[in-house]
């Protein structure tokens, strides 16, 4: 993801080469100081351990105990660090190139831009990403649509080598059994063909499901022994690959200022921009409700409010304060989406998957929180509009299909 600063929009086109060219605007463009990559590598190294000790949880096969000052600790094991490394290896490699390929795209247009900032976090996977500062306003739409494009397009590159070497080095089903008893999952997969579906393994177990998305799945489709989505945690290069590919769709949601707003913007310009974004919010918070709804009733069940009555009521308040939010109190907009999406809930929960199950799921939710409050749906005009030229209208129109190949309507789920 990168910082992209825009300016007030103008009327008065001016060709690239004036505004990049000038040599004022050359002595902007700077190598990084000695100070700066201590500070940029820092972070990468920090960063590294972070994902290489986190993820130990979700592709390591088990946390040692050990009892330290009395207290007992869980601590991965050799072999659970070299599986954490290995993922924090291909994670970084995604993260790193699709940052740095918004980097030399700034570069090229001769913005003055910094090297990727990780972000080291101890919780989840390790890291909440990387992110560069561009530290100045990019005035056309050239530029902002190549600087956009560049970072999604190689990181989406990198997740799919990524995902192809993971599936044709894969192990065979008995690799499950290394993490604790998958029998019956094994026999049924050498039986049948295929392995259990979800459903048959719950039994008061606690799985941690994975959302499919078309790429994903199309390139499982070709590998029999492909493990199913409860279990890919355990494959280092299909989870790496899998993030890649979902962090690529984040990125390219057509909002303000991700990446795929950039793209949309320079595709389409600013009206039709906003028009589509608002209507794709409206989008985006139908699938927080099917998250929400069902996560509101099962908590408040717990206390005595079994009516699904409160966990619509809760949804509709949150929805209505996000609506206003989002849509800058325009009330046309608000009165259009806010019932089209609660009706649009109902239907998806209690008609088109009415036995889903859905618990511990709010990723929609706080991103729906996120691009409300942080990043806004509406990109601000540049100043000077251009024209895309074809090669880039077709790069533009493949990175919003890229977009719909990597995203999951159900990424992450905690069933029980």
């Amino acid at each position: 993801m990168s910082e992209i600063p825009t300016i007030e929009h103008s009327d008065n086109p001016l060709p690239s080469n004036r505004y990049h060219d000038t040599e004022a605007h050359r002595e902007k463009i700077k190598v990084p100081t000695t100070k700066e990559l201590l500070i940029h590598s820092i972070l990468f190294i920090l960063t590294f351990i972070s994902v290489s000790i986190v993820s130990t949880l979700l592709v390591g096969k088990g946390l040692q105990i050990k009892v330290v000052v009395g207290i007992s600790f869980p601590f991965p094991t050799n072999e659970d660090l070299k599986a954490g490394a290995l993922f924090a290896s291909l994670l970084l490699s995604f993260l790193t190139v699709h940052e740095f390929g918004h980097y030399f795209a700034a570069v090229y247009h001769r913005v003055c831009v910094s090297l990727p900032y990780y972000i080291p976090l101890p919780v989840g996977i390790g890291t909440l990403g990387a992110v560069i500062k561009i530290r100045q306003r990019i005035q056309g739409t050239k530029s902002l649509f190549d600087i956009g494009a560049a970072g999604p397009i190689a990181g989406f590159i990198v997740s799919l080598i990524i995902l192809i070497v993971g599936f044709f080095t894969m192990p065979g089903p008995n690799f499950l059994n290394e993490f604790g008893d998958h029998q019956i999952l094994i026999d049924h997969f050498n039986e049948f063909g295929y392995y259990l579906p979800l459903p048959s393994l719950l039994e008061g177990q606690i799985v941690f499901l994975f959302g499919e998305t078309p790429l994903y799945s199309f390139i499982a489709s070709f590998f029999p022994s492909a493990p199913p989505m409860y279990e890919i945690m355990h494959y280092p290069f299909l989870l790496a690959g899998w993030f890649g590919l979902f962090f690529t769709a984040l990125n390219l949601m057509p909002f303000g200022q991700l990446d795929g707003g950039h793209i949309l913007y320079g595709l389409v310009g600013h009206e039709k921009h906003l028009i589509i974004a608002r209507i794709f919010y409206g989008g985006l918070t139908v699938l927080a409700g099917i998250e929400a709804i069902p996560f509101f009733q099962n908590y408040l069940t717990n206390y005595g409010f079994s009516s699904i009555g409160y966990a619509w009521g809760i949804w509709t308040i949150m929805l209505s304060l996000l609506m206003k939010k989002a849509y800058k109190d325009h009330l046309y907009w608000m009165g259009a989406m806010i019932p089209l999406s609660l009706l649009l809930c109902g239907f998806f929960l209690y008609v088109w998957t009415p036995s889903l199950p859905q618990q511990g799921s709010v990723l929609w939710v706080f991103w729906s929180f996120f691009i409300a409050y942080v990043v806004k749906i509406e990109h601000p005009p540049v100043r000077y509009k251009e024209q895309l030229n074809p090669g880039r209208t077709i790069l533009g129109w493949v990175s919003m299909f890229i977009f719909i190949l990597c995203i999951s309507h159900n990424p992450l789920t905690l069933i029980s």
